[in-house]
């Protein structure tokens, strides 16, 4: 380690001073971030429309329906792909209404994009039911 040299000076007072200086090195720890995880979903392949909702139109009984959405993990960790459905109206439709997807279990890598494909098929058996309703929850877990 190098020190200055030692010096003795008057001060204007005619006191002697002594000074020495003592250089200084450290390091700064770099802080990694915390495991974030975040899912976009949007309707657009260049994720730049965020879907609000999906309108199925007008289906038959016996019928199906497909829609696209594209899925981008905006976290930084890897993320496992998973849907639910709930909150049906009338709660009935869910006899009769089956929700698919393609990318159940599959894993989204930080910053990928994959497109998915959501079926929805109605049994031909529905009958009294004219209109429905449903949420849709993708989750992405690490």
């Amino acid at each position: 380690m190098a020190l200055a040299l030692m010096g003795v000076v008057a001060s204007a007072l005619g006191a002697l001073v002594a000074t020495r200086t003592v250089p200084n090195t450290g390091s700064i720890r770099v802080s990694t971030p915390s495991p974030s995880v975040k899912l976009g979903i949007y309707s657009d392949s260049a994720c730049q429309t965020v879907l609000s909702s999906v309108t199925w139109g007008t289906l038959d009984p016996g019928g199906a329906s497909s829609q696209t959405i594209y899925l981008r993990n905006e976290g930084n960790v890897p993320v496992t792909l998973s849907m639910s459905v709930g909150n049906w109206t009338p709660s009935a439709v869910q006899s009769y209404l089956t929700l698919t997807w393609n990318k159940s279990g599959y894993a989204l890598a930080v910053s990928s994009i994959v497109q998915a494909v959501l079926t929805l098929n109605v049994s031909a058996s529905i009958s009294g039911i004219t209109s429905f309703s449903f949420d849709i929850t993708i989750s992405a877990s690490q």
